[in-house]
């Protein structure tokens, strides 16, 4: 059977190559900085697990300590410049998405087939882990792909892979940090601390309410975390579960599902979210770095209202 763990030996080779190449890279002044860096990165994938709560810890403190001092700066990657970059774009066309689209697709084949295929009793893929899996795949599929379409050498990929880690910096690191700081909030307690400030001061005696109450909480948590699926088990532990699902008799199904619809609203509004609103404007070299937000929320906010609507007419038996 194929399981997660596949997924984080991949991750944490490709970090690795990447702090490799960071080291070797003469042209960038803080290049150990980025060694250091992203070869951290990669021991918390190949061997978080065996490290303990203290040695993770730790390990998040250098990480802390090497981007919060500046220890950060952009390489110089061997790879194809501008002008090449153009022109290539005008020989190909249209081709140029068949690496990016062989993903998605690769992706259902794992979750509609590839999930439900047994050899000798025994799964191909790990069911609660399918997804996670074949976005691997599809990552390694399109690589591949891409390879021989563009016709780059083999080291391209990390090349580019290296580049655009450089680009984006420690905020590539943000998803993963606030998921994670989510689940702690979960084990402390803090959804049902939520819950409880809220019932005292908003009345819950009117399904409306509640779920007002819940796609709010979910967006306004997510544009706090940055992530709403930081956001979901704090705000579904502390509203959704209880009041709106429990007291209310929602589906648990639709609930939700809704419920991080309405997450994504507040991911739209927030520059924690950095890897989706601040990056691409970084990318792009856009005046403006907050642009990319001031564009999504005229529709963030009518979504955010129609999930509303969506739920407390058709969230309940």
């Amino acid at each position: 059977m194929i399981k997660i763990g596949i997924v984080y030996l991949l991750a944490g080779l490709v970090f690795g190559a990447f702090a490799i190449l960071s080291l070797t890279d003469r042209n960038n002044s803080r290049r150990v900085g980025n060694g250091a860096f992203w070869g951290l990165v990669s021991l918390s994938f190949l061997a978080g697990d065996r490290l303990g709560d203290v040695g993770n810890g730790l390990l998040v403190l250098g990480l802390a300590l090497i981007a919060g001092l500046g220890g950060l700066g952009r390489g110089q990657p061997d790879t194809t410049g501008p002008e090449e970059r153009v022109e290539l774009a005008a020989q190909l066309g249209n081709r140029l998405f068949v690496p990016a689209l062989t993903i998605p697709a690769v992706v259902l084949l794992g979750t509609l087939v590839l999930k439900h295929i047994y050899i000798d009793g025994v799964a191909l893929f790990d069911p609660k882990q399918a997804t996670l899996i074949s976005v691997a795949l599809g990552a390694v599929v399109a690589m591949v792909v891409a390879l021989i379409l563009l016709r780059q050498p083999l080291i391209s990929p990390l090349q580019e892979g290296r580049r655009l880690m450089d680009t984006v910096g420690w905020a590539a690191l943000l998803p993963q940090a606030l998921a994670a700081l989510g689940a702690v909030f979960a084990l402390a307690g803090v959804g049902q601390l939520i819950g409880d400030l809220v019932t005292q001061w908003i009345p819950m005696d009117q399904r409306l309410v509640a779920v007002a109450t819940y796609c709010l909480g979910m967006a306004g948590f997510t544009m706090i975390m940055g992530n709403a699926f930081a956001a979901f088990p704090v705000m579904t532990a502390g509203i959704g579960l209880p009041i709106v699902i429990q007291k209310f008799g929602g589906d648990p199904a639709a609930v939700c599902a809704i419920g991080m619809l309405s997450g994504f609203c507040g991911t739209l509004m927030t520059p924690l979210a950095a890897n989706f609103n601040l990056v691409p404007a970084a990318l792009l070299e856009l005046p403006d770095r907050y642009a990319v937000i001031k564009a999504q929320i005229p529709t963030a906010l009518p979504l955010l209202i129609g999930n509303m609507l969506v739920m407390y007419a058709f969230a309940f038996h």
